[in-house]
Formats: C-alpha cells, structure tokens, sequence
C-alpha cells in the first residue's frame, strides 16, 4: 500500500474549520488546505470522542503526537514520491492524480473508517482509535474483515513510515472476535525489530476497557529504496 511521505508525522496543527468537503483554496496565495479526517465530526461517538480528549491530554507534554489525516496527498508530495521511487514507464497520469485518494478517506464520514492516530516517539508505537461505520458491514451486526485488515495496515504503516518510507510486504492476522459495528475499539502498534531496510510491526485491537482482545496480528514493512524502482 503507498504511504504518504514520512513528513506526515511531523506535522502537528489543525487548519480553521471548514464545510464538509475536501479542501478550501486561499485567493491570497492560491495555497490548497485540505481538510483533517483526525479530528471529531458529528458521527463520532462519546466513547471516540473521550478516547479523543484523552490522548490529546497525553499530547501535552510532548510524549505523544496526534496525526493528521487527508483524504488527498498534496500534489507536490505525490509527485515527489513517484519521482523518486516509481519506474517512469509506471508514474501516475497528470490528470489522475487530483481524482487519487486514499482509501480510507474515501467513504462519507460516519458511514466507513472513523479514526484518529497517535504515535509515541520514545516508544515508536501508533495508537489508533477507531471506530466502524455502517457501511463497512461483514457479516451482519458487525465490521468485515477486510476493514479490519484495511485498518491495521494503515496503523501499522505509520508505525513504519517513522523510520522511512516503506510499504506492506506481508500482513499475518489472528482474527480472534468480531469487532460490532459502529463500536470503538483501540489498534494498538510497535516496532518490534529492524533488520536492514525491514520493519517488523505487531499490532492488536482491544476493546476500550482492555478486556477483549478482537485481533492480533504482525506486519513486514520494507523501506523503499530509490535505486529498485516501483514498477
């Protein structure tokens, strides 16, 4: 799965509030500002919101760090990453890439992955608060599996794109219980090892008070190297 550059994590700071929707332009600086998914909106629920206010807390003295999230890259952030790690012959048309957006983003808010990351520096971990919605539906009553890999793949990508730019090699999940619909549940991340250009992730998601555990799982990231191409 492509990742947004690394810069990603070290960008603190929410823009003003805005109408739904993607982006506002500044007449001013023609400067696009795209819109945080990371932060509350209307379909997020009290325990969410709670879980929200808590880290936010622990953000205080600097140990943790919210992480924004956008449903688009910057345009100059896509180019350069296909600039430097893509195979010419497989770089993104001109006219794509300003329809190309992350899949997680992609569903109107409430209804797909309602979610917030925070990672922790000192103990290179990525906490996700994430919470189902309605349209994510397996079985039925409850979050389909594939949403659940979807989310630890992006949890534990983060973990990984804290030591470089890296994408998904392998992805090994226990599926212990099924997660209910629209319910919030905590994906805990860690960078277990390194070896070279690997990353060896784990990850498991809890119930909020700790005493389910629905899933567990470990995840291979491979840092991109500039001289093997993406093709």
């Amino acid at each position: 799965m492509l990742r947004s550059c690394a810069a990603r994590l070290r960008t603190l700071g929410a823009p003003p509030a805005k109408p739904r929707g993607a982006v506002w332009r500044l007449f001013s600086s023609e400067k696009v500002i795209h819109k945080d998914y990371g932060l509350p909106n209307p379909s997020w629920s009290k325990d969410l919101r709670l879980l929200f206010d808590q880290f936010m807390k622990k953000c205080e003295d600097g140990s943790w760090k919210r992480l924004p999230s956008y449903r688009q890259n910057p345009i100059q952030t896509f180019k350069e990453f296909q600039t430097r790690f893509v195979d010419p012959r497989s770089i993104t048309k001109e006219e794509q890439i300003s329809k190309a957006q992350q899949f997680s983003r992609s569903l109107e808010e409430g209804l797909g992955f309602e979610y917030v990351m925070f990672y922790n520096k000192g103990e290179k971990r990525v906490v996700c608060l994430f919470q189902g919605g309605l349209h994510l539906q397996g079985v039925p009553g409850f979050v389909h599996g594939g949403a659940i890999a979807t989310v630890i793949d992006i949890t534990t990508g983060m973990c990984a794109l804290a030591e470089g730019v890296a994408m998904t090699a392998n992805l090994n999940i226990d599926y212990k219980k099924p997660v209910p619909l629209c319910s919030v549940v905590v994906v805990n991340s860690r960078l277990s090892k390194t070896e070279g250009r690997k990353l060896f992730i784990s990850c498991d998601i809890q119930s909020i008070d700790e005493k389910t555990l629905y899933t567990s799982a470990t995840a291979l990231f491979i840092k991109l190297d500039p001289d093997k191409r993406l093709t």
